[in-house]
């Protein structure tokens, strides 16, 4: 049973939000970010990544630089460019790109859900990454980028929405990236009751995206409970902010790999190797994606290869099935000696957004070997989760993006 709730939401003025809007603080390096800053001085990015208010030279994690996101949320706070809703709501979140729409409910998610594994993950995170988000969320006092969350669709709730986004938005803009961005609010008592019942007839949802984050919010959670030890329950740190998406809407893109070295193997050693575990084929200068499971594109040398995985079907392991486990335990490791993906300068990784001339561009320029996957699948995900396994790094790239800054949750100091 899952506990969905509206919230009080602080959100841009309306005629801002385009301007306002921000991609996810992680997706950017820091020079990327300071130069979005700098184009778009209302961009919440500047609250989210405060460093690029400094030198470029100071540290990004100085307690500074999370006091200054705080004084700069607060200072839009109190100029107008943010308004605090009056009562809680729900709101309908629509992202259309490239002609595809999702749609999803912006709500507030259970820290207690995530603790019983009602909300399932399945990647680890790292701790360097959750304590940048841990102090802001702390200092700022607010949860300023939404989780990413996915369940399995439910006719009653698709019904409701649909019949929301027949009423008037409250926003409606093209962000410079090309994505439609259409938010509705949900202030009827009736409305909101029925999606909190329908979301508590939901057994399991699943992080998409934003693992970090998560992790982040029920951290500072806990810390709050320890700090009101006669804390109810009730308090807005209980809950994160989060985007709840139907299953069928979703799609995730390719996460693809490139590699510096070929482990001081020859061009022809190294294929010959690769023959040994898959089935290759090669397929000429013109660049090719895999089109189904158990197919993984490889670049090499200005030449594309297909690489069919050899079928296992004794192995019933989720995480086992998937493909990017497969590139690892068949080539990555055995052959390429990359043993941690996570921790091996050798290997990058590139979202799928990129597409696959990013791909030759990076062999042509500081790698020597490309691998394009066939995308994680969203049903994939969740067999993953349900088994309470992990997914290698990198497994999945969800598109299009959440902005930040569009609606934030205030938690009590």
């Amino acid at each position: 049973m899952a506990d969905i709730r509206p919230f009080c939401a602080v959100r841009p003025r309306e005629g801002l939000e385009n301007q306002i809007a921000a991609l996810p603080y992680d997706v950017y390096n820091r020079k990327e970010a300071l130069a979005e800053v700098q184009r778009n001085p209302l961009s919440f990015l500047r609250i989210d990544r405060a460093e690029t208010q400094f030198p470029e030279d100071a540290d990004m994690y100085d307690d500074r630089v999370y006091k200054k996101a705080e004084q700069l949320f607060c200072g839009m706070l109190e100029n107008g460019q943010f308004v605090t809703e009056d009562i809680p709501c729900y709101y309908i979140y629509e992202l259309t790109m490239n002609g595809r729409t999702q749609t999803g409910i912006a709500a507030c998610a259970s820290v207690d859900d995530y603790e019983n594994q009602v909300i399932k993950k399945h990647e680890n995170t790292r701790a360097e990454k959750e304590m940048d988000r841990i102090r802001h969320v702390d200092v700022c006092s607010a949860q300023t980028g939404p989780i990413f969350l996915a369940y399995r669709s439910r006719e009653e709730i698709n019904r409701l929405v649909e019949d929301v986004k027949r009423e008037k938005t409250l926003y409606d803009f093209i962000s410079s990236d090309g994505i439609c961005h259409r938010l509705w609010k949900i202030a009827d008592p009736e409305r909101i009751r029925s999606i909190q019942e329908s979301f508590r007839q939901i057994g399991e949802i699943y992080i998409a995206d934003g693992h970090h984050r998560c992790a982040s919010a029920v951290k500072v959670a806990w810390k709050r409970r320890q700090a009101h030890p006669a804390y109810t329950g009730e308090e807005a740190f209980n809950y994160f902010l989060s985007v709840l998406f139907p299953d069928d809407q979703l799609m995730i893109m390719d996460y693809n790999r490139v590699v510096k070295d070929l482990n001081g193997y020859s061009e022809e050693e190294f294929i010959n190797r690769v023959s040994e575990r898959f089935r290759v084929e090669k397929l000429g200068s013109r660049a090719w994606r895999p089109d189904r499971k158990g197919e993984i594109a490889m670049y090499l040398s200005d030449t594309w290869y297909k690489l069919t995985c050899m079928v296992n079907g004794q192995n019933k392991d989720p995480v086992e099935q998937l493909d990017v486990s497969v590139l690892q335990r068949d080539l990555l490791d055995p052959i390429l000696g990359i043993l941690d993906p996570k921790t091996d300068a050798r290997i990058d990784f590139v979202g799928g957004i990129r597409g696959l001339g990013e791909l030759e561009r990076r062999v042509h320029a500081d790698c020597k070997v490309a691998f394009a996957m066939y995308p994680t699948s969203i049903q994939e995900l969740f067999a993953v989760s349900d088994a309470g396994l992990l997914m290698p790094p990198k497994s999945t790239w969800f598109e299009p993006k959440l902005r930040s800054g569009l609606l934030i949750h205030r938690i009590e100091k």
